[in-house]
């Protein structure tokens, strides 16, 4: 089974940056489609970008233009770039593995104004 563990989260001001990572465990990863979603405080869990096995990506219309995502197969490890972060960005960020619907554990990330 596929194990995913987050991390990048942090603490950072309004109009700053941070890069999440999630690393993969197993093989086959490069195949795979992987989404970063949220979840703040008393929030429905919502989708936030997808990247496929071959790189096609999707992003929700509340981080087009500030979030990119990325992977590094060879590290089998996927990317969200976040600039321009602004104060209802906060939330816990986690990834899954759209195949299956794993997830990870999360990582916080707040920003203060």
């Amino acid at each position: 089974q596929v194990q995913l563990v987050e991390s990048g989260g942090g603490l950072v001001q309004a109009g700053g940056s941070l890069r999440l990572s999630c690393a993969a465990s197993g093989s086959g990863f490069s195949s795979y489609t992987m989404g970063w979603y949220r979840q703040a405080p008393g929030k429905q869990r919502e989708f936030v970008a997808r990247i496929s096995g071959g790189g096609s990506t999707n992003y929700a219309d509340s981080v087009k233009g500030r979030f990119a995502i990325s992977r590094d197969n060879a590290k089998n490890t996927v990317y969200l770039q976040m600039n321009s972060l602004k104060p209802e960005d906060t939330a816990v960020y986690l990834c899954r593995l759209e195949i299956t619907g794993s997830w990870g554990q999360g990582t916080q990330v707040t920003v203060s104004s």
